[in-house]
């Protein structure tokens, strides 16, 4: 068995659901008791990657650091940010200057990690309508920005396909032959301190 470990953010402004997202990915739970995020939160999660032309199977540990949403944390992010392929944005779909603050949180990225690639989660997004939906802010051409989705912690909503689609990434990085199409989440899900039962916060 060979296990590939990586390092990816989570970061956003306070309140956006950053962690929820996690704790429905690694936890498979919600809840919608905001917990702050004090400086950063480690959580892991293992995927199983078929098709590795090796001997034995493959796994794909993503390593994921919940970080503040504090405007203080702009002075310490280099130290943080550093060394992750890719990061996830975060932004509250229900309120706007969320939304644009996206630019500032890649920007801020990139400048750790300039060969990183962003991810966008507009999440909470089962408290708007479809049509609102489409309205929002385009965000396709901002720089780096792999592929973006309208999630939900809640219902779970391309919660997986966000981490996939980061493995994916990851996977077309390394050199060997791989079928990142074909993703599969393990049982094996750690977090450096536990989700409470109910917890939007992030």
């Amino acid at each position: 068995m060979s296990i590939i470990s990586k390092k990816i953010y989570i970061i956003g402004e306070s309140e956006v659901g950053k962690n929820s997202l996690i704790c429905r990915f690694v936890e498979r739970q919600f809840s919608d008791e905001y917990l702050c995020t004090v400086g950063v939160k480690i959580s892991r999660k293992t995927l199983e990657v078929p098709g590795a032309k090796l001997q034995g199977k493959l796994y794909l540990q993503l390593i994921i650091w919940d970080v503040t949403g504090n405007p203080k944390f702009k002075a310490i992010a280099p130290s943080y940010l550093r060394g992750s392929c890719g990061a996830v944005v975060v932004a509250d779909i229900t309120r706007s200057e969320t939304i644009e603050r996206i630019p500032k949180y890649i920007k801020l990225f990139l400048s750790v990690n300039p060969k990183g690639f962003i991810i966008i989660a507009l999440n909470k997004s089962d408290l708007i309508d479809e049509e609102k939906l489409q309205k929002l802010v385009k965000l396709k051409e901002l720089e780096a920005v792999a592929a973006i989705y309208p999630t939900s912690a809640n219902t779970g909503l391309y919660v997986d396909e966000i981490f996939k689609k980061i493995a994916g990434k990851i996977i077309e990085s390394c050199t060997i032959p791989l079928s990142p199409s074909k993703l599969l989440l393990s049982g094996e899900a750690t977090l450096t301190h536990p989700c409470k039962e109910g917890a939007e916060g992030g």
